[in-house]
């Protein structure tokens, strides 16, 4: 009997991940990528162009403004997307991008940020500009309003597709997935079993999200600054400590994007496409540009124009992957230990240690526990909300109970198949919210180009 449970889990795993690479393959990268070249040109490089604009926005919306439609400040609907991208693929993502796509797989990650910064702020334009008042006067939207909305009755199939990925997707990417690498790092590091770590994390989610939006949203305000400047500040004393190797670092990573001969695998050609694939792959992990996820939170933010929230939107892929990620890759690099072969967080912990001996792998523990019940508070709001779309506002509170209950699960249970089953869904969420952003670009680039001939 165990034989047979045995063979079909190993069965059932090999399907998922042949379906996994089947789903992020070359058709999703190119869309991915595609829609945002598309909206860049369309919007004629706005995102790049008023990069300073999005900051001075950004500071002002530190302010409650109660006059304006909303529930929580840009600022802190900003905190709360940060919440859910600075997460795992800050680390172990990199470092597997780089494992398997060489140091020119962080090019593509760069890339995939910049033109990702159109598809951010296209997607909070659409959720402010479609969002709702739900029956208990709390603003909700994201892409399945703006697909019912925004294209009509006859998409509402699409809508809800997006709502019932995004609702199973929430579980794997946003909760097990976290406490289960949480979980693993201080079991290796610490020697903390595992049920105990399940136990603090839930407990923790719990006390947050219990008081709604309003106080997540103040803790993910103080706890994102906080987790970001603590862990560049400790990727820059290491690059310091090895200041020699940063110009060839960059260099590096550069060359190596276009000619990809130190991927896995190796030849020049076939290394490039690795570098190409795994760097714009795990971009879109970290980052979530295109997945549909962060416009859930920027629905919510105080505005009365949908531009105003654009703009500080895009900024979460900037400070996501260019800041964030770019950190971690140069460490990765200019201390030699990307060559090494190990890969994931295990690679970020070496390469720090490497450049810092002593508080190094500890900068990445901290760094893993942080991020990862940072993504744990903002996919519950993610997943909460699109479960709300599909069965009411009734579902909160026991969808609350539920995903606190899963966060000890997956830090006590083995996910191998989960982790394969959330990419699946990860990559279906993204599929209904690309294909609105292109339907609904007209609408993106009306309301764009509006308010900057009025502030003209």
């Amino acid at each position: 009997m165990q034989n047979d449970t045995t063979g079909f889990m190993a069965s059932l795993g090999a399907a998922l991940d042949t379906i996994s690479s089947w789903v992020w393959g070359p058709v999703l990268l190119i869309l991915l990528l595609g829609t945002g070249l598309y909206l860049t040109a369309g919007l004629r490089g706005l995102p790049q162009r008023k990069l300073g604009y999005g900051f001075s926005m950004l500071f002002k919306g530190r302010r409650v403004d109660t006059s304006q439609p909303g529930d929580i400040t840009p600022f802190q609907a900003l905190a709360t997307a940060l919440s859910a991208t600075v997460g795992t693929g800050n680390i172990a993502g990199v470092a597997t991008a780089i494992h398997l796509g060489g140091p020119g797989a962080v090019f593509w990650m760069w890339i995939t940020a910049l033109v990702g910064m159109a598809t951010k702020y296209g997607e909070a334009v659409l959720a402010v500009q479609y969002r709702e008042t739900n029956s208990e006067g709390a603003h909700v939207g994201g892409p399945m309003y703006y697909i019912r909305n925004g294209l009509g009755h006859h998409w509402h199939w699409l809508a809800f597709l997006f709502a019932l990925f995004a609702t199973i997707a929430a579980f794997g990417i946003g909760n097990t997935v976290q406490s289960n690498s949480v979980a693993h790092v201080l079991r290796e590091s610490l020697s903390v079993p595992s049920w105990i770590t399940g136990l603090v994390l839930a407990g923790g989610v719990f006390a947050v999200i219990i008081g709604g939006l309003q106080r997540l949203a103040r803790v993910t305000a103080k706890l994102v600054p906080f987790m970001a400047i603590v862990y560049i500040l400790g990727a820059l004393l290491v690059l310091i400590l090895n200041a020699g190797a940063v110009p060839g670092a960059f260099a590096l990573i550069v060359t190596d994007a276009f000619t990809g001969q130190a991927a896995v695998g190796g030849a020049a050609g076939g290394g490039v496409l690795m570098a190409i694939r795994f760097g714009v792959a795990r971009g879109v992990f970290s980052n979530e540009a295109g997945l549909g996820s962060a416009p859930i939170a920027h629905a919510a933010a105080r505005t009365n124009n949908p531009v105003n929230q654009g703009v500080v939107a895009m900024l979460g892929t900037f400070i996501d992957t260019i800041v964030v990620c770019t950190m971690t890759a140069l460490v990765i690099v200019a201390t030699g230990a990307w060559s090494g072969g190990t890969t994931g967080a295990q690679l970020s912990a070496e390469a720090f240690t490497a450049g810092l001996p002593g508080p190094g792998g500890a900068i990445v523990s901290f760094g893993l526990v942080i991020f990862a019940f940072s993504t744990l508070l903002a996919w519950s709001y993610y997943g909460e909300r699109t479960a709300e779309y599909l069965f009411g506002t009734g579902i909160v509170m026991p969808y609350r109970v539920v995903w606190v209950v899963a966060i000890f699960v997956g830090a006590v249970a083995n996910l191998g198949i989960v982790w394969t089953f959330a990419d699946i869904m990860n990559a279906l969420m993204a599929l209904p919210n690309l294909i609105a952003l292109l339907l609904l670009s007209p609408v993106i680039f009306k309301i764009s180009r509006s308010y900057f001939e009025e502030r003209r």
